[in-house]
């Protein structure tokens, strides 16, 4: 009831043009003090020439689409926006509006020795961050329907104060009053209870920046006070022990951890606090994140919204930590066992949970799912994300059991899909037993996804890795009843498969496996629609057609087996 009462008053405030707040007197005096976080990484010329003639992030859209739904939008009150009435998804029209591409800019000013050409960029910089604050008043927009966007956008600020040097003092002072109003927005809507997650910690990020800003009134230290302490309190619950991700999603994992490396980072820097208790977790989710890392980046788990916490290509100071090169890692907290060979072959199998309770957002059904990667090459793939919102259809596929390397039970997911990022009746999963051999490594995991239905069945898999790249992975199932048993393996679409003599080579770059199935023969499917099988998504709002090796099989769960051999060529 607080919420609708709330958001009535701020709809009256917003129709008569009226702050819904006491204006604050602001001021420049602290903004002189403060030290901006270090910037890592580097601008990509290609990309740099493509922002200056206009170029803005879209998450693979159609950036002319999306202006004109801008636009559209443009003066009406952000909580009145119905995301699912749009003819875009709300998370690429908000993409362009983080002005990620505008933090590319500002980071090129400190290392651009061309005096003329820095003045450009400067300019340039100067002129789009005003002119979306000119565009997009407090509230009217549907720049303002997420806090988190409002949490990013004020990193974005913050470095433009402290880079543009040509801005005036009365543009300043309106950057200012946005951070201000953005700090003000965020407060009113943090992300708790049961929706906190990776939103949680970017809004409390955006809300240190603006806290330590305005610290000098009541209203900035409260920010920065809540903000700290929130963060402080997240650091476990986000990254768990292990260092995984509570999320069960890597490229949320990295997004998390960068946001917190630039809040520890700003608040050491300007003397706010001593954040050492933070760094051992930190680098746990940094280590974490190494085992795995291949040649190509990480391997693709969960979902990915290709989300940065400053820009592509572009992070904040991290501790640097060893690349995890060990033959065996099990992480058991997240559930996830990394093995790796000296011939470079990396194998990842996921028993670990469906994702964050209560709502397992960004999780997917993925339980005793395999990839694995030959030289730093992928070759049986997880199929990726694809995009959130405006194909139903897909997006249930992506984040279903279908789309992983495992086995789907009478053509369900392993838990059940709500929404697009709800799920109920989550699984449990674990590691039963694990052996390491001088000869061979061997995993056995289990989940209960499908004891839901009726004649629950409980999925086994035992893996056998042995010491030169010999695998075998064994299904059986326990439990009543006549079911259908499908087993799928992803193979990524820039691989060659060919099929001889009851064996399925596949080939990307030099690196080449052969599959078969022992007890059984697969069939290659791929880009099919009505189900959907056979699809993989590289990045935010692509998908193309990718083989994909199954088999099926019906009778009783002590009837059916599969027996899956790879090997290297």
């Amino acid at each position: 009831m607080g919420h609708i009462l709330m958001e009535n008053k701020l709809r009256h405030a917003f129709k008569k043009n009226r702050r819904p707040f006491k204006t604050t007197d602001i001021t420049t005096s602290v903004l002189h003090k403060l030290i901006a976080p270090a910037i890592a990484g580097k601008v990509d010329p290609k990309s740099f020439q493509l922002i200056m003639s206009g170029y803005e992030y879209s998450l693979n859209s159609n950036l002319p689409q999306l202006h004109n739904c801008n636009e559209m939008l443009r003066n009406r009150f952000c909580c009145d926006i119905n995301p699912s009435s749009l003819d875009v998804d709300i998370r690429t029209l908000w993409e362009p509006a983080r002005m990620q591409h505008i933090m590319q800019m500002l980071a090129r000013i400190s290392n651009e020795t061309d005096s003329e050409l820095n003045t450009k960029v400067k300019n340039f910089a100067r002129s789009a961050i005003l002119k979306w604050i000119t565009d997009n008043p407090f509230l009217a927009g549907p720049g303002y329907m997420s806090a988190m966007e409002c949490g990013l956008r004020i990193t974005v600020f913050f470095y433009a104060l402290k880079h543009l040097d040509n801005l005036t003092e009365d543009e300043r002072l309106v950057v200012m009053n946005t951070i201000h109003d953005h700090a003000w927005w965020i407060e009113q809507r943090l992300s708790l209870y049961s929706s906190l997650g990776n939103h949680t910690v970017c809004e409390c990020v955006g809300l240190i920046f603006a806290g330590a800003l305005f610290r000098d009134n009541p209203t900035g230290k409260q920010w920065l006070a809540k903000a700290i302490e929130l963060l402080q309190k997240e650091l476990y619950h986000q990254i768990l022990d292990d260092g995984g991700p509570a999320e069960q999603s890597i490229a949320y994992h990295r997004f998390v951890l960068d946001q917190y490396w630039l809040a520890v980072d700003f608040l050491e820097k300007n003397n706010l606090l001593d954040c050492s208790s933070f760094i051992c977790r930190l680098k746990a989710g940094e280590n974490f994140l190494q085992a795995f890392r291949t040649n190509e980046g990480y391997v693709q788990l969960g979902d990915s919204d290709e989300g940065y916490a400053l820009a592509p290509g572009l992070g904040p100071k991290r501790e640097t930590v060893t690349n995890n090169r060990e033959r065996y890692t099990h992480f058991a907290q997240s559930g996830y066992s990394v093995i790796r060979t000296d011939s470079e072959m990396l194998l990842t199998f996921d028993h670990g949970p469906l994702g964050m309770a209560p709502l397992y957002n960004h999780g997917h059904a993925d339980a005793l799912s395999i990839t694995l990667s030959l030289g730093g090459t992928p070759l049986i793939v997880d199929s990726g994300t694809y995009k959130y919102n405006g194909d139903q259809v897909f997006r249930k596929y992506f984040k279903g059991t279908r789309a992983h390397n495992t086995v789907t039970v009478d053509n369900r997911d392993q838990a059940f899909q709500e929404t697009g990022f709800i799920w109920s009746d989550p699984y449990t999963a674990k590691l039963l037993d694990q052996k390491e051999l001088p000869e061979y490594l061997w995993l056995q995991g289990i989940h209960d996804g499908y004891l839901r239905q009726p004649g629950g069945v409980i999925h086994q898999r035992s893996i056998i890795c042995t010491c030169d790249n010999f695998v075998e992975i064994r299904d059986s199932f326990t439990g009543s009843g006549q079911h259908k048993y499908e087993i799928n393996f992803h193979i990524h679409p820039a691989a060659r498969i060919s099929q001889h003599k009851g064996w399925w080579r596949i080939e990307s770059n030099g690196s080449a496996i052969n599959i078969k199935l022992e007890d059984g023969e697969f069939i290659k499917h791929s880009g099919e629609e009505s189900p959907p099988l056979g699809w993989y998504s590289p990045s935010y709002g692509i998908k193309s057609p990718c083989p994909v090796l199954q088999c099926v099989k019906q009778g009783l769960p002590s009837d059916i087996s599969f027996r899956t051999i790879i090997r290297p060529e």
